[in-house]
């Protein structure tokens, strides 16, 4: 089974790249941004999905160590196997943009979280738009 579901996993994510790549030409738009909109809420729904439900069944801690988690393995585990790999190569756009509005976001999620010991829904109403804001600006750089 073990096998089978890594060769599910290997050959849907070569379905996914190659889609968000075919997206990104055909609407003129650049690879990194495709990487850091489709493709990244596409490989999270699953975190989504355990997230809404641990929210429904009140089990908060479940819910942000999930997303905190999730973010920290992705940065320090998936992007340092990958530069492991092959050597990666930072797009201009994402040294002067992305990088600083991730680390606003983590900056703004903490104060969030230490304010009131809680996220409340404006609080994730704010994240939601400031995503929203980010996509929006993201395509016209």
């Amino acid at each position: 089974m073990l096998a089978v579901g890594l060769g599910f996993l290997i050959a849907g994510s070569r379905v996914l790249l190659t889609g968000a790549t075919n997206i990104a030409l055909e609407l003129g738009l650049s690879e990194a941004l495709v990487g850091l909109t489709v493709v990244a809420v596409g490989t999270s729904l699953p975190e989504l999905t355990v997230s809404v439900m641990a929210a429904i069944r009140r089990h908060a801690d479940v819910a942000i160590g999930n997303i905190l988690g999730s973010n920290i393995f992705n940065i320090l585990g998936i992007l340092g196997v990958s530069a492991l790999v092959q050597p990666l190569p930072l797009a201009s756009r994402m040294a002067w943009f992305d990088q600083w509005i991730m680390l606003g976001a983590a900056v703004l999620l903490t104060l969030f979280l230490v304010s009131g010991r809680r996220l409340s829904r404006l609080e994730g109403v704010v994240l939601l738009m400031g995503y929203g804001a980010y996509v929006a600006v993201g395509v016209t750089l």
